[in-house]
């Protein structure tokens, strides 16, 4: 297989900060590979607390100096929709950059890269749009809320679909007016560098945008340690969420975290099983099993879980394992040899928890590069590490049940609480269901079809906090309330000599 390797690679990947692109003060750099030849095919500048310093500064100076957060969301709106058209227009540069640094089929990079651009074009309209809050007391006072941007947001994204989970971050934090420093994940920046150019052709305010590349433990850790950094949102493990949490603490932080997950894929025997066979194979497999929303728990009543079983295992052999870069891959490489032992040794726990039916190890036909075959294990008991740890790859459990209780103890039975998968054509048991499972996202009858007005986040060790629509602009933004006397000041008196009872009225007690 000759390695697709794209025209124009950069020969090193720099910070942006204030405008510029610049090396780390201290020069450190970092190798980065490409997930099918596994070799270093660029350095990176490895941020420090000292580049952090400095990210922050010119942050902190757009903010409190430049034109952004002054503007009026009219204008910035227009920014952003230039923003989205550049990413459109770029689109399958950006996918095939993706493709090259993460290993995700190509015909998939695409489609985050377009959604990428629909992430810019929702909040440029939702911040003209917005409406907030006025309360009136008739002839007596106006209540309403005043919404501000609070200052510099720290975004931390990453390394599955990065330049798409980046924009999910950076069109509402830059759409309320605030300014940004990003730090993308250490295995893929190459398409994070991508923003800079983009932001200043749309005429984005130089200071808005800030990036620094680097290692969690250095740039991440500074980023989330600097008193004038008020807000961090963060997308990775349940592990790192808690160390973020515990760091961020002193400062009283506002967080934002969507964490990981072990989501349950619940098919009842009355289900359509064709369609749930064919969603919850999309849903573990595509984008590599490198999905926070994966269905990777598959929980099959017992009436139909042989046949479920057997379709599905024939399905999943079937998957297209290839090079990244080809149209028909529908599963490509592994992110980073890291990992990949990581979901290898998980796939051989499993030998040991399930009855294995499909995949298992490496495919034929590639001796190199991070290539997992869809790995499929049925009969999976409920204390199986396979079934209560997330694996971050394409290989999924599955579990039979008895009893809608038995189903709900299963899918409950994890520490995640990410999403659900419902699978039923009985609405009674669909929605009662849907609202006793333990998760942030279920999706009835169908498979992680978004909606950007509804919250994304989920419950117990899969995050703190909502982002999307609303959601969003609530974490970017103080909500300020301001009251306004419009009649004669009811005030209770003190430090008279003289006073009616009336006077001691407090209007309002609370």
């Amino acid at each position: 297989m000759t390695q697709h390797i794209p025209e124009g690679l950069p020969d090193r990947i720099r910070h942006y900060i204030g405008g510029e692109f610049v090396d780390s003060i201290g020069g450190e750099t970092f190798d980065v590979l490409d997930p099918v030849s596994n070799e270093t095919y660029v350095q990176a500048a490895a941020g420090q607390k000292a580049d952090i310093d400095r990210a922050v500064a010119a942050a902190r100076r757009a903010f409190v100096d430049g034109p952004w957060p002054r503007m009026l969301p009219r204008e910035r709106s227009r920014v952003l929709h230039r923003i989205a058209d550049l990413v459109e227009s770029r689109d399958a540069r950006l996918a095939e950059l993706e493709t090259f640094d993460t290993g995700l089929p190509i015909t998939q990079a695409l489609g985050q890269a377009r959604r990428a651009a629909e992430n810019f074009r929702f909040f440029a309209d939702l911040i003209v749009a917005q409406a907030d809050d006025t309360y009136k007391v008739p002839g007596r006072q106006v209540n309403y809320v005043n919404r501000k941007p609070i200052g510099v947001a720290g975004l931390i994204t990453p390394w599955n679909t990065p330049f798409m989970l980046e924009s999910w971050k950076l069109a509402p934090a830059i759409a309320t007016g605030n300014t940004v420093v990003l730090k993308p994940a250490e295995f893929t920046p190459l398409s994070a560098s991508l923003w800079a150019e983009i932001f200043e052709e749309a005429g984005l305010p130089q200071g808005v945008f800030n990036l620094v590349n680097g290692l969690g433990e250095e740039a991440g850790d500074a980023l989330v340690k600097h008193p004038d950094v008020p807000l961090i949102s963060f997308t990775g493990e349940s592990r790192t969420g808690q160390v973020i949490f515990g760091n961020a603490a002193p400062f009283l932080k506002g967080l934002s975290m969507e964490l990981g997950g072990k989501s349950p894929a619940v098919v009842f025997a009355d289900a359509d099983l064709d369609a749930a066979v064919d969603a919850t194979i999309f849903g573990v497999f595509s984008l590599n099993g490198e999905r926070c929303t994966a269905g990777s728990r598959i929980l099959v009543e017992r009436a139909v879980y042989d046949e479920f079983v057997e379709k599905y295992a024939a399905q999943a052999k079937r998957v297209v394992v290839g090079d990244p870069h080809d149209p028909k891959t529908e599963v490509g490489a592994l992110v980073h040899p890291e990992h990949y032992d990581k979901v290898m040794s998980y796939v051989e726990i499993g030998k040991g928890e399930g009855r294995l039916v499909a995949g298992g190890g490496r495919p034929e036909g590639f001796p190199t590069g991070n290539y997992v075959a869809p790995t499929v294990f049925a009969d999976v008991a409920k204390d199986a590490r396979i079934f209560q740890e997330e694996i971050f790859g394409p290989v999924v459990a599955i579990t039979p049940f008895d009893s809608d209780e038995e189903a709900l103890e299963l899918a409950n039975g994890v520490r995640y609480g990410l999403a659900a998968y419902i699978w039923t054509n009985d609405l009674k048991r669909a929605h009662n269901f849907s609202q006793a499972v333990e998760a942030g996202m279920v999706w009835l009858n169908s498979n992680n079809v978004r909606d950007l007005r509804t919250p994304f986040g989920g419950v117990k060790a899969s995050g703190l906090g909502h982002e999307g629509g609303y959601r969003s602009i609530d974490f970017y933004t103080d909500q300020q309330a301001v009251h306004i006397t419009l009649g004669a000041v009811h005030n209770p008196t003190f430090g008279k000599q003289e006073h009616h009872e009336s006077d001691l009225d407090d209007p309002d007690p609370r």
